[in-house]
């Protein structure tokens, strides 16, 4: 029988391509390992006549970032009619609009922390909320121009007027929980498990802290009650459905427990595209269940169609 045959898609043009770069090696060399057919394609503008021409059994998605994880190649993989893996256009699309993903997850009664979507350029000298709180573009990941303004600022951050600014007009202001960094992946219709992530050297989990060697360290399981644990999963899975996700994604928390062992969990945002080399978040909790990192990415292949 002949092998099925898998293109990963790699790269692309946004601010995470290197980390694209990065997954889809890591997923193109497991995968041939588990015994399919790989093509690797670092995606550019011709990326629908390459899959026409080349026409695989199934797309690995391993682009992160607009254009990757937004809905855009998920519509061209839904008119080429090639399954894929991951979540469909629809979820795609809302899950990477920070805004839009926290309406529907507060309209399913998940906590979120209370925010306005702003131009960049509205917010001015004077702070749109009171701090702390934190700035985010609306429409990017891997921490990409976050900025956390402190209670003793006196001003918003004179970056978001700035030309160097090149994250976009839309941002979030929201108000800075403070806490512990918990996270959990969902694997089809399961919760795995919750992982802490500790900033080495980080004032918060940014982008070296999640990719350079010693920036952070993953603590899976958390260490923290039955209770939060367990809750932490539930709402997972919630965000997970409610945003219309399939395959794999991962929900983002703080977790404030100075006051109280039980304290506060609040829902940041869900990554439709979450990392995927061995040493990622996801494939670390898929290895903490049970799964090799080829298993994993073969439950991931075997799970690909088309109307997600």
């Amino acid at each position: 029988m002949e092998r099925r045959h898998v293109a990963v898609l790699m790269g692309g043009f946004s601010s995470e391509r290197p980390v694209s770069l990065s997954s889809g090696a890591a997923c193109a060399d497991a995968l041939e390992v588990e015994g399919f057919r790989v093509t690797r394609i670092d995606v550019d503008r011709n990326v629908a006549a390459v899959l026409a021409d080349l026409r695989p059994d199934v797309v690995f998605n391993a682009l992160h970032g607009p254009y990757g994880e937004d809905g855009t190649i998920q519509g061209i993989l839904e008119y080429l009619q090639i399954p894929y893996t991951h979540s469909g256009v629809l979820a795609s699309a809302l899950a990477m609009d920070k805004g839009q993903a926290k309406h529907v997850a507060k309209a399913a009664g998940i906590p979120v922390a209370e925010a306005r979507i702003m131009d960049r350029f509205e917010i001015g000298s004077e702070h749109p909320i009171a701090p702390p709180y934190v700035v985010k573009p609306v429409r990017e990941g891997s921490s990409f121009g976050v900025v956390i303004v402190k209670e003793d600022q006196s001003h918003p951050p004179q970056i978001l007027t700035s030309s160097e600014w090149r994250y976009g007009d839309r941002v979030m202001v929201e108000r800075y929980v403070y806490g512990r960094e918990l996270t959990c992946g969902v694997m089809g219709d399961i919760a795995l498990g919750v992982t802490e992530i500790v900033p080495l050297g980080h004032g918060f989990y940014d982008y070296d802290a999640k990719y350079v060697a010693g920036g952070s360290k993953h603590v899976i399981p958390a260490e923290i009650s039955p209770n939060i644990y367990q809750k932490i999963q539930g709402l997972a899975l919630e965000a997970h459905r409610a945003i219309g996700c399939r395959g794999v994604s991962r929900s983002d928390f703080r977790f404030d427990d100075r006051f109280s062992e039980e304290g506060e969990v609040i829902w940041l945002e869900i990554n439709t595209q979450p990392g995927m080399t061995p040493t990622s978040l996801v494939p670390e909790m898929a290895a903490h269940a049970g799964y090799s990192f080829g298993q994993f990415l073969r439950w991931m292949v075997e799970d690909a169609s088309c109307s997600r």
